[in-house]
């Protein structure tokens, strides 16, 4: 069975981009706003940041809320084994 492609056109922090993958479009706005909402807190801190600084910089931050979250998950789902154990 073909996986259906998804396009969606999203903007982020003034920038048009052209976005296609597997996900709903839906998902896809979402991840792309909440990106935005990232470069533009980081921009807000430091006016003065170059554009590709803030975006690496807005990843990082992306990426520890990810690494955070894997952690609690990996966590609860160690409780959860060791409660069924006992």
């Amino acid at each position: 069975m073909a996986v259906k492609e998804t396009r969606v056109e999203v903007e982020i922090n003034g920038e048009y981009y052209k976005l296609k993958g597997e996900e709903s479009p839906e998902h896809m706005i979402m991840v792309s706003q909440h990106v935005d909402r990232v470069i533009k807190q980081v921009i807000a801190r430091n006016p003065k940041l170059p554009y590709t600084s803030a975006a690496v910089l807005a990843a990082v931050n992306i990426a520890s809320e990810l690494t955070k979250l894997q952690q609690d998950y990996d966590n609860l789902v160690r409780m959860m084994d060791t409660d069924s154990k006992d």
